[in-house]
């Protein structure tokens, strides 16, 4: 009897992730979302610049590499030219919450019919270890070596928060990989995505607490522990906004 096995969606190649990353995971929660939904043959995902910027390599699926922060945008151009397809993007907090931060808020308030699958680890993982949007107060890194003050760099950006506030969104949930329950309940949101495109519902994005052992300096362990401890409190998880629950009420 087969216990587990690799998804067939996710390519037979070794990973280039720092170990302990947790972006091996996620990749292989949007794998099995695929395999499962059946919908292998007719995907296009868009890769990011970051740490992810090679996902290409890892999804045996259509892939599109997109110029730093706009894979909303090519998204959408895809996604309208080849409505049948089913299109999703992959996207670090730097990509996303940064140099993004305008394709995803108007992507997300157009409600086009894509998915985005976030990767929030509060770092710039690629480029070193700078501060990024997502930072914690008080959190060191590269170019906050006190800590991250608020008072010159202001506060974290809640990505899912922000979205949900918008009234175009279709689904907006925060999910974390940091232990067995949260993978699971994370598999859950993302292949929910998934069906909500397919089903025409519109923008789905799933922000996904996310540890990176190597920038934050500790073991992965640790890491792991570190997002149960400090980014968990600071971005609760859950559902932001699900406006197919709202039309059921």
């Amino acid at each position: 009897m087969v216990v587990f096995e690799k998804p067939h969606a996710l390519c037979d190649v070794p990973l280039h992730y720092c170990p302990g990353c947790t972006h091996g995971i996620v990749h292989r929660l949007v794998a099995e979302a695929i395999d499962e939904l059946g919908i292998e043959g007719s995907a296009i995902g868009v890769a990011p610049v970051g740490c992810a910027v090679m996902a290409y390599d890892y999804f045996n699926c259509d892939m599109v590499e997109a110029a730093h922060g706009r894979a909303p945008a090519v998204a959408t151009g895809i996604k309208r030219a080849k409505p049948e397809n089913i299109v999703f993007t992959y996207q670090g907090d730097g990509d996303l919450a940064s140099i993004g931060m305008a394709e995803t808020v108007h992507a997300a308030t157009r409600n086009e019919n894509i998915t985005i699958i976030f990767i929030n680890n509060a770092i710039y993982g690629m480029t070193g270890g700078q501060m990024a949007p997502t930072s914690l107060p008080g959190q060191v890194t590269q170019t906050s070596p006190y800590g991250r003050d608020v008072k010159t760099a202001g506060f974290p950006i809640k990505v899912s928060e922000l979205l949900a506030s918008l009234d175009g969104p279709s689904y907006i949930q925060r999910v974390a990989v940091n232990n067995v329950k949260n993978v699971k309940q994370a598999k859950k949101a993302i292949k929910k995505a998934f069906e909500n495109q397919i089903e025409g519902k519109g923008f789905s994005l799933i922000e996904v607490v996310s540890s990176c052992p190597t920038n934050w300096g500790m073991t992965p362990q640790q890491a792991l522990d570190w997002v149960e401890e400090k980014m968990i409190p600071y971005y609760p998880l859950g559902v932001y906004k699900d406006k197919t629950s709202e039309e059921g009420e």
